[in-house]
């Protein structure tokens, strides 16, 4: 008992701010129909709670939950299960439980045993396995238990594409189209509870020497535009929030702690803690894997696997900001409930479009295509979503966030306090055009986008896509885009306007064996109305089709370079050009010797003469 006592003292100001929460909730006068949307950080905290509450036990298949049920509800009442799995040579089975409370959970967790057979590190954690018993318990037994059924089954796989396919043919609309694609895609209740757990274990794992550590899940996993499958985003933060409320809590205690002064600067420490912690989670931590440290980037990151829950996770100490860029998406999407289908739409066509990429290089990333979704909003006749500047307008002191690289990110939490709400009525197939038709116009070349002005501003730079940052305003969100796709952007999505115009001139009942709607816009490259090639122009020659190399010898002795490598033109037409070229090259440079040796008064006038040939020499090389 006296280590669940000091485990969840750490916890002691979740638990009050909860309470408060749900008291404020149930005394609320009944004739106020207001419905009360909760900030990003009470749903954070109650999906830590929970997760406080839970358990991941590994199993044989499915069929063995009522055993497990009749096992572990003899540690306290459980509330739900939920089974999922994980791909392997065999598929691996594991069934989350959670208890009534969090102590339940703990005295489940300590009663558990070490696995003998292994020679690593025992380690507790709340990722467990089943083993066999030794003696049965009697089917008698488990059927007086009366066991609930599972609450989900599978809850982590993703739908298969032909099966959302058809999903989507035997729709109504396109208005129902884009909320089947909504419903079927977006992150479950499963994921995000499997999220927190994997979060609760780095958290725990830290509270012995750090018992106010939080590790703060943000990004697409919170915001309400995740995806099944979408990776986690971590930050780990240790006693600094809280340093200031327990100074002024006990500021007239003598007795002080003893803290180590660091003596290099801030980033270089956080990078020494990282790869500490690195070291950590690879070696001890259960289900950690393939542990990669990213120390050198912008922001440090350790990115690594977690096999128990097939899940790939970014952790950071430096981020906050990110956390509050969380808050800010979290908002827009729950301004107005077109926002997610029309954003998760948008992301899927562009995917299906070639224009994102899960490797990072020169394409547009899916929060800078969220970025364009939220700006379009703002740009509506009737605005569907306000700029930021109305959101910090509206800001109270107790609003007010400053990170430690002094990034102001302070803006109104409380939706009622801001007061903003959108008369514009469009369907959301509507908007969907509209933003096909709003973004082929737009001047990217001499225009940025700015959400927190609501407006385009004037480009300070010469990048292909300018993105203000939200919250950084000095940062391009797209820097990385490069100008070829920029130009396939607004080439996509004048050929999308085009489709969706189509879709909406027809006006009749589909078949539901025919591709219409958001299928006939989630199209291949291939089958593009516009490519970028007729955009930019191709080389005169690719230096590949002046040389055919014959194949190497098959007896494998190698043999010197000059003597064995046969080269030859491959026709008439390459070697023409070629030798074109050559001449084009030696009459420009008599030219430009005749030039220096005339009258140095004349020389300027005959030197802009020569700009001809300087030109086809350029072209012809």
């Amino acid at each position: 008992m006296q280590t669940i006592n000091r485990r969840f003292y750490t916890l002691k100001f979740y638990l009050k701010r909860l309470h408060s929460l749900n008291y404020s909730a149930s005394n609320a006068p009944p004739d106020n129909h207001v419905f009360h949307r909760n900030t990003l950080e009470d749903i954070v905290l109650q999906r830590q709670l929970q997760a406080t509450r839970s358990i991941v036990v590994q199993v044989s298949s499915k069929k063995s939950f009522p055993e497990l049920y009749h096992y572990c509800s003899t540690y306290g009442r459980i509330m739900g299960a939920h089974h999922y799995c994980v791909p392997h040579e065999d598929n691996r089975h594991y069934i989350l439980l959670e208890y009534e409370n969090s102590e339940e959970a703990s005295i489940a967790i300590n009663c558990s045993a070490y696995n003998d057979e292994m020679t690593g590190v025992p380690v507790r954690s709340p990722f467990l396995w089943f083993r066999a018993a030794s003696k049965k318990p009697l089917k008698r037994e488990i059927q007086l238990s009366k066991v609930p059924a599972l609450c989900t089954v599978d809850g982590n796989l993703c739908i298969e594409q032909a099966e959302l396919n058809s999903l989507l043919r035997e729709a109504n609309n396109m208005d129902e189209q884009l909320s089947v694609l909504y419903q079927n895609t977006k992150l479950n209740d499963l994921g995000i509870r499997l999220r927190f757990l994997a979060a609760f274990q780095v958290q725990q794992a830290m509270y012995g020497m750090f018992p106010l550590a939080n590790a703060i899940p943000f990004g697409s996993s919170v915001n309400g535009f995740g995806k099944m499958g979408c990776d986690l985003d971590l930050i780990l933060r240790f006693d600094q929030e809280c340093k200031a409320k327990g100074n002024q809590a006990h500021e007239e205690s003598r007795l002080v702690f003893h803290t180590k002064e660091n003596l290099i600067n801030g980033r270089s420490q956080t990078q020494r803690q990282m790869e500490s912690i690195g070291d950590m989670l690879q070696l001890f931590l259960p289900g950690v894997c393939h542990v990669r440290r990213i120390l050198q980037a912008r922001v440090p990151i350790i990115k690594y696997h977690h096999e128990h829950l097939n899940l790939e996770i970014d952790l950071s100490m430096s981020n906050l900001s990110g956390f509050y860029m969380s808050e800010l998406l979290y908002m827009f999407g729950e301004f107005d409930e077109r926002v997610r289908p029309l954003t998760f739409c948008i992301r899927r066509w562009a995917n299906a479009c070639g224009l994102t990429n899960p490797s990072p290089g020169r394409w547009i990333t899916n929060f800078s295509l969220t970025c364009l979704v939220i700006f379009f909003l703002q740009q509506t006749r009737q605005p569907v979503l306000p700029s930021i500047n109305t959101l910090f307008k509206s800001a109270i002191p107790s609003d007010i966030r400053v990170t430690e690289d002094n990034v102001n990110c302070t803006f109104a939490r409380d939706f009622e306090a801001i007061g903003f709400k959108s008369r514009n009525k469009s369907k959301i197939s509507e908007l969907l055009l509209q933003f096909f038709e709003y973004y082929s116009q737009f001047n990217f070349h001499n225009k940025a986008i700015s959400l927190n002005e609501g407006r385009p501003l004037e480009k300070p730079d010469h990048s292909a896509m300018y993105i203000v940052n939200p919250l950084e305003q000095a940062l391009n969100v797209s820097k990385n885009v490069s100008l070829e796709e920029c130009e396939r952007w607004r080439i996509e999505v004048r050929n999308a306007g085009w489709i969706l115009e189509s879709e909406v001139d027809q006006n009749h009942e589909h078949d539901k064996e025919e591709q219409w709607g958001l299928l006939s816009l989630f199209k291949t490259p291939e089958n593009a109305i516009l490519k970028p090639n007729a955009f930019f122009k191709p080389r005169i020659l690719e230096v590949s089709d002046l040389f055919d190399k014959t194949e190497e010898p098959s007896n494998g002795k190698s043999r010197d370079f000059d003597s064995t490598l046969l080269v030859d033109i491959k026709n008439k037409e390459a070697k023409q050009q070629k030798q074109n070229t050559k001449k084009s090259v030696v009459n420009g440079l008599k030219q430009i010797r005749l030039s220096t040796s005339a009258n140095t008064s004349s020389g300027s006038n005959k030197t802009m003469q020569l700009m001809p040939p300087t030109k086809s020499i350029r072209g012809g090389s």
